[in-house]
């Protein structure tokens, strides 16, 4: 009998952690950060200790009670022998979101991690350009020990470890090889190992297929023992590259149980399209004068390539971040395609460069740097990709004026909402002219309204969610990944809804 226990992300959207079970073996799909608890109690300064280990994640109940997490960061006065233990296989991860990695980091070492080699890239490359905070740190981690009476952990600061690899998909050798480099200053690092999935060790049998959704690399997956599951991880059909996950979904017809994700099962259906999105931004940015601010989530790489595109088409010079420019780096590992080849890269005033793009990057390949004394000059001729946390370069730019485009998600919660606020006044100061959102006063409160047309999101719609299930035709549905897990309940009769911590078995 298989066994699948929710762990968390039942009924939130993100923080998935789903474990299936059989003869006394398991695996996790995902292990996420679930930002709606992390919310309750922390927010901004207000961080929980990582001196202590994962002592305030166990105790706020953060992370699930159980006794499968790194004995370096467990201190003395938590005592995990009271909490069930799993034999864990190997964690197989969707994507590089932190709401679906963002806790592998506090797992044990010797769990090994299957994803497709574009998504372990980017949990390497991330990791590079952060500060890879104790919980998402997964590609490679620093070792802690215990201080005074074992109440305090310290992170040894000459080490890193890095964690072994499992790739459902061939890799190249470069891919090994950047997996290798350390980028942290006067730090050694511990390699890992990094195999085909046909030398895991397993129950199951694991087949992981190319998903489409708004980072590269996501991964749905089909698990087969005594019943066979299909897992979506978060995926879409309306994307430049839906007929991957079409082809996933033929692929999971043979599943009785199917765990899906329900982002959207609580919003209305609208028709979109990156195909939409291009000519939207594209007439956007050829009707518009002076300097050009594209806004999207840095690691949607898709719509880094849309405003490429537009770029060329405009006769206007793409400028990035270096961080993003790691990125596009790191993928020609997987891949070998130069995205970065005509972009250029902004020049941020700063005492000193990270070791990473002082050595790393300049190292292997040219990047083309522009000054804000560049832009200043010929606004005109560049498309800038920032996003909030960017828009303090505009002090140096000092642009007059000029178009903003936001190109991603909408705000769903009121404390995102504050953002967008204080984005608002940032882009006013410089006399902007804002497309894609506005502020209005609403019940006395300011709050941003959205313009459509210019995203689409990363996740299938209601209808799409009904054509996929309908397609599988499973025995079983699970829902996951959503605040909304009745939908399936009223449109579906073989549903299966799991709170945190229940186990179902067939």
């Amino acid at each position: 009998m298989t066994s699948i226990t929710i762990y968390d992300g039942s009924n939130t959207i993100g923080g998935n952690k789903i474990y299936l079970e059989e003869s006394g073996e398991g695996i996790f799909l995902d292990f996420g950060m679930n930002f709606k608890k992390y919310e309750h109690y922390f927010k901004d300064f207000l961080t929980w200790r990582t001196s202590r280990g994962i002592y305030d994640l166990i105790s706020l109940n953060l992370i699930p009670k159980l006794n499968i997490y790194r004995p370096d960061i467990i201190p003395s006065d938590l005592n995990m022998a009271s909490f069930p233990s799993l034999n864990v296989n190997a964690i197989l991860l969707s994507h590089a979101h932190l709401d679906h990695f963002g806790n592998i980091g506090l797992l044990k070492k010797e769990f090994p991690i299957v994803a497709s080699p574009t998504t372990i890239i980017l949990l390497k490359g991330i990791l590079d350009i952060s500060r890879g905070k104790l919980g998402s740190d997964v590609a490679y981690f620093s070792p802690r020990f215990t201080k005074r009476d074992g109440r305090i952990v310290k992170t040894d600061k000459n080490k890193l470890i890095s964690r072994n690899f499992i790739s459902v998909d061939n890799f190249s050798e470069s891919v090994a090889e950047f997996l290798s480099i350390c980028v942290k200053r006067n730090k050694q690092l511990e390699k890992g190992t990094i195999q085909n999935l046909d030398k895991l060790t397993s129950c199951f049998e694991i087949k992981g297929y190319d998903v489409d959704h708004s980072i590269f690399g996501a991964t749905g997956y089909l698990i087969s023992g005594d019943t066979t599951l299909a897992y979506t991880g978060d995926f879409r059909l309306h994307g430049k590259k839906g007929e991957m996950s079409k082809t996933f979904i033929n692929k999971a017809k043979e599943a009785s149980i199917l765990i899906i994700e329900g982002t959207r099962a609580a919003r209305e259906d609208i028709n979109e399209s990156e195909e939409t999105v291009y000519e939207n931004c594209l007439e956007a940015v050829e009707e518009s004068k002076g300097l050009m601010i594209a806004d999207f989530t840095s690691r949607n790489l898709e719509r880094l390539e849309t405003f490429q595109s537009i770029a060329k088409k405009t006769g206007r010079n793409l400028i990035i971040t270096a961080k993003e420019a790691y990125l596009l780096n790191a993928l020609k590992k997987v891949d070998g395609m130069d995205r970065a080849s005509d972009i250029f890269v902004y020049d941020e005033l700063k005492t000193t460069k990270p070791y990473w793009e002082s050595r790393v990057l300049s190292e292997e390949i040219d990047f083309n740097y522009v000054d804000s004394l560049d832009i200043s000059k010929t606004p005109d001729n560049y498309i800038v990709c920032f996003s909030l946390f960017d828009l303090k370069n505009l002090l140096d730019v000092k642009p007059v004026g000029g178009t903003y485009l936001y190109s991603s998600s909408e705000a769903f919660e009121e404390e995102s909402e504050f953002d967008f606020i204080r984005l608002n006044n940032w882009l006013s100061n410089f006399g902007f002219n804002i497309l894609g959102f506005e502020v209005i006063e609403e019940d006395g409160k300011l709050k941003p309204q959205f313009t459509r047309g210019y995203h689409a999101s990363g996740h299938a719609s209601k209808s799409d969610l009904i054509k996929t299930i309908e397609t599988i035709d499973p025995d079983i549905i699970i829902p996951v990944h959503t605040d909304n897990p009745s939908w399936f309940n009223e449109n579906f009769d073989n549903v299966m809804v799991l709170k945190d911590g229940e186990t179902f078995t067939k």
